[in-house]
Order: structure tokens, then sequence, then C-alpha cells
């Protein structure tokens, strides 16, 4: 199978699931309109262009949504800035434009390509916050105590310019004591003490939450490798020390936006988590490894359990991760009016959470963009409580869609680089127990498939052996019998 093969079988699935693979020509004459025209910069914006500003991100990434630069202050405490990519700049609601990213509400990240939720002359460039690109931005400013509670919040527009655009895996392994400093931070004028100081203030942050019953666990996701345009592999994309520094900050950036709108009176649009409806499975895997949870959910608890583990076992850590993490559930998206009590998220550990950080690749993100930027301005809610609703069930829906289809076209990939393996056993673990079947995961290549015999008594987390019967590339099957 090729790289063509592959990119047909995601824009039919992409179809089929009710996401528009491909732009119309309205918009993309609105898109190149925009290479012709200035952003809108009216309003107070602050020029920050002198700051250390940097981003970390995939190697390949071209869509950069938001930086972050930090001073320390006295006492211990820390100013933290993040700055969100003004895409309301470039994208105003009710355009062609702004259509198709409320159709299908995310970018879809598939083995195949990316089908971006803007137009790349936007995503990937006039949105984009590229390396010493002068931008406009939404910036998040927080101070934080030395125990890591944000005692401070201030949002306001700016022009910034992205000083280092650094990588996962070149900051995480240099963090890590495993390589040297990467070559963009030695040669930046005070980048590596920006990422030390990074580097503590997040842990500040999550120790915070941690306290609070934030779950620290580790998983993984599969990426597609090709030699030659064609694919040859899906290998495990591990977190590391880097992905979980920006992961501190945008979650405080996240939390942070959600409390201005509030403090506003805002309505807005949350995300939330509700507590696991599977709890009880949850207990049974603690107890299958010696440990003893409450009845009732209980995340400090779960926590607890998850620490122990990682520390007695860090080679089975991210499969006992893996499993907690299909028993929470999917977070979803909710209309919040401003007087009433957040829902929260079990996850996480916070009761007011709105995502803000991604607007190039989240519609969300874009929604809340222009609430804050309509706060800010000291003008009227852009959206009423109701519109929120119908856009957060939306959100919710295609998110779901989103996840089916790259779901769908990473097993095609897998069925493919599978098919000559039939009659083979397998390490796997199970994944999910719905309704329509029991599946599991296997490790080489990362891949879930269903278990068609043998499935009776497996529940999620469990251990098992698994001979592959039967694949299917054109329709993304790959299925098992229990060895």
């Amino acid at each position: 199978m090729d790289a063509a093969q592959l990119d047909r079988i995601a824009a039919d699935a992409m179809r089929a699931r009710g996401l528009l693979p491909e732009f119309s020509a309205q918009v993309m004459r609105e898109a190149q309109a925009q290479r012709r025209s200035a952003p809108d910069a009216t309003g107070d914006i602050r020029d920050l262009r002198r700051l250390t500003w940097f981003s970390i991100d995939n190697d390949d990434t071209q869509d950069l949504d938001q930086l972050t630069v930090a001073e320390p202050l006295a006492g211990g405490a820390a100013r933290l800035l993040v700055a969100i990519a003004d895409v309301d700049a470039r994208v105003p609601a009710g355009s062609a434009i702004d259509g198709h990213a409320a159709t299908n509400t995310t970018s879809v990240y598939t083995a195949a390509r990316v089908f971006p939720m803007l137009p790349e002359i936007l995503s990937t460039d006039l949105t984009s916050l590229h390396e010493e690109r002068e931008r406009l931005a939404v910036v998040v400013e927080m101070e934080i105590a030395p125990d890591g509670t944000v005692v401070g919040t201030q949002l306001y527009r700016a022009c910034v310019v992205n000083r280092a655009k650094l990588t996962y895996d070149a900051v995480g392994a240099w963090l890590e004591g495993e390589a040297a400093v990467p070559p963009r931070v030695a040669k930046t004028p005070g980048l590596e003490h920006q990422l030390r100081l990074h580097d503590v203030l997040t842990r500040h942050l999550r120790q915070w939450r941690q306290r609070r019953g934030a779950l620290n666990v580790r998983t993984s996701q599969a990426r597609p490798v090709f030699d030659g345009g064609a694919l040859v592999d899906l290998r495990a994309d591990l977190d590391n020390r880097a992905k979980d520094l920006i992961a501190d900050v945008m979650i405080a950036a996240n939390s942070a936006t959600a409390r201005f709108l509030a403090e506003r009176r805002f309505p807005s649009l949350r995300r939330f988590l509700q507590s696991p409806r599977r709890w009880e499975r949850i207990v049974a895997l603690a107890a299958s490894h010696g440990a003893e949870l409450p009845a009732a959910p209980d995340a400090p608890a779960l926590d607890r359990f998850l620490g122990e583990r990682r520390a007695a076992d860090p080679r089975g850590f991210a499969d006992l991760s893996l499993a907690v993490v299909k028993l929470l559930g999917s977070g979803e998206y909710t209309a919040q009016p401003p007087d009433d009590q957040p829902q929260g998220h079990f996850g996480l550990a916070v009761n007011d959470y709105a995502h803000s950080t991604a607007p190039n690749r989240r519609f969300p993100d874009l929604v809340t963009q222009r609430l804050l930027k309509a706060a800010v301005a000291g003008d009227a809610p852009p959206y009423s409580l109701e519109a929120l609703g119908d856009i957060a069930r939306h959100c919710t829906l295609q998110e779901d869609n989103a996840n089916r289809v790259e779901r769908q076209v990473l097993k095609a990939a897998a069925a493919f680089l599978l098919h000559g393996r039939i009659g083979e056993v397998f390490d796997a673990i199970v994944t999910g127990t719905p309704a329509k079947g029991t599946f599991a995961r296997i490790a080489h290549p990362m891949v879930e498939g269903r278990v068609v015999r043998g499935h009776q008594g497996l529940d999620v987390g469990d251990a098992v052996r698994l001979r592959l019967v039967a694949v299917d590339a054109a329709q993304g099957f790959i299925d098992f019998e229990r060895a």
C-alpha cells in the first residue's frame, strides 16, 4: 500500500462520517484574499516582540498555535505568559472559512495525511506562529505561586515573535539528560534559562493538580512511518518530559481562560470529563495489582495507585495507563452559564476548563477566542448560551467522528502491514468491550483489532494472547481470536 491508496481510504472515511475532506472554492477564495490583506489589528495591542518566546511541537508540525515565555519573581514565584495565535483576526465569524471549520470542528490527523480544519494558507502560514514572524496573539498572563497555585491572571492582545521552533524529541532528550543541548537552544540568547525555568515551573503546576487528584498517566499513539512513499511501520509516539511541560502550560492557560470568562459573567464553551461510569472495573484492576481503591470514584486515590505502579513496573505502566484512560471515557463539550457551578474535569482535577490554546486546529478554541476578545474589549458576548449549546453538541459529535476516521485509517494501514502474518500470535491488552464487540491492542505494529472468537470473560485491561485470523485493508478490519 502506498500513500495515495491510504489517502483515498482516508478521504472516503471522512465523507462517510459527515466530515468534509476538501475545501470549497469559496473557502479557498477567501483564504487567498487573506494573503492580500492585513489581519484585524484594531483595539489595544501590546508590543511583546522583544520577549524570548518559543514553541515546542512535533518535528513536522507547521500549524503552530501557541508560544510561551516566563520570568522569575520574588520568593520563588513566577510569571508565565502563553501567546495563542489570533486566528479570529483572519477568520471572520460567518465567513465560508468559518463555516467549514464549524462543520468539521477539528483537524483530522490520519495515517494518510492531515485534513486541516482551516486552509493551509492560514493554519500553516498566516495564522501559524512561525519562527521570526511577527504575529498577532491573545496572551494569557498568569502569576504562579511557589506551590503551583495560579494567583493572578490577565488577558490581552499583543504582537509577538517566535524566537525558536523547538521539537519534543530534542528538548525531551536534553531535559532528561540523554542528549546535548539542542543547537537552536544553544544559539538563542536566554532560551536555555527559559526552558530550565519552565521545567521547574510546570512541575509545580503539575504537583498542585496532583494534590487535587490529577491523574499521572503515560500513554502513546501510533505514528505511520513511510519509506519512499510506501508505508513500512506504525511506531509508538511516546510521551516525554518536553510533552509534559507543554501539556502543563496548556492546562494552566485553558483553566485561566475559563475563569476569566466566568469572572466577567460570560457564557463559555467548557470541556468536561465526568466521573468514570466503570469505576468498579478500575477498582478490580487495582485489586489485581494488590491495591485497594474506594468504592466511589476517588481521583487522588487512583493517582496514588498509578504512581505506585509506575515505580514498581515502569515497562508495564503504559498498558495500565491505556486501560485506565479507556475506562475513564471521553471528554465532552458543554455550554456553561455564567452563574452555574462548573462540572469540572475528573482526569485533570480542575473545575474550570475551556479549550482555548489551539484555534488553528479546533473550532471550540476559535469560539472561545472570540469570547475572550469580546470580554477584553468590553463588548457583549458574540455567542448566546443557546448557540454555545448547539456548538458544544456538534463539536462533541464531530470529535467522535474524527476519532473514528483516524482509527479506521490506522487500521487500514495496519491491516496492510499485517496481511502476510495471518496465524501469528501476539501479546495484547484489551481496550474495549462495547456492545459491538471486544477490542484489543497489539504493540508491533501498534493497532487495535476486534476479538471475534474467545472474547468471553475478557474486560478492559486484561492481558491476553491473540492469534491474527483475518485482515481487510480496504475496510480497516483486523480480526483476532484468543490463542
